[in-house]
């Protein structure tokens, strides 16, 4: 038994390294749900579980990445997979039918939830150029600020309901 407990704990972070990634997901995780939770107000397709799985799914590649030391070519090119999945998703929301088009938001929502999951497994900060090592609470609040702004867009353009009195 303690062989198997081993090689199943074998390769994971200390304590610290393993807080950061679960507040890394978590933050994923909530801004995931930000955009989700507009969706599915909003009554569309891909809702709070969609945009959630694609911001956490996207973040762990990121993280699972940087965590074994790769490059930036080699997550370059995971995030060039990751942008181009999301794509696909996306492509498949898209529907036309005569001269209308409908679902080309929901799939921008995917990709901006992909992308914040990438922001966020990579530890980016909103406004900054490189990937930084950041401390975990200023990581979370600037992507709160993020879906925030996301959210407020979107209500700008008639996206999102406003809340009842």
């Amino acid at each position: 038994m303690e062989f198997l407990w081993n090689e199943l704990t074998a390769g994971l972070p200390n304590a610290g390294d393993s807080l950061r990634v679960l507040i890394r997901l978590f933050a994923a995780m909530v801004l995931g749900a930000v955009v989700g939770f507009q969706r599915e107000s909003a009554g569309k397709d891909a809702g709070l579980r969609t945009h959630i799985l694609v911001a956490m799914g996207t973040a762990l590649f990121v993280i699972s990445c940087t965590s074994v030391d790769m490059g930036l070519d080699g997550l370059s090119r995971v995030i060039q997979g990751i942008a181009t999945g999301i794509g696909f998703i996306g492509a498949g929301a898209i529907l036309q039918d005569g001269t209308s088009t409908r679902g080309l938001t929901t799939a921008a929502t995917l990709w901006i939830s992909g992308a914040l999951g990438v922001c966020i497994g990579a530890g980016l900060s909103v406004g900054s150029r490189a990937v930084i090592k950041q401390t975990a609470p200023a990581t979370v609040v600037s992507y709160m600020l993020a879906g925030l702004l996301i959210v407020l867009v979107m209500r700008m353009l008639g996206e999102m309901p406003a809340a009842n009195p």
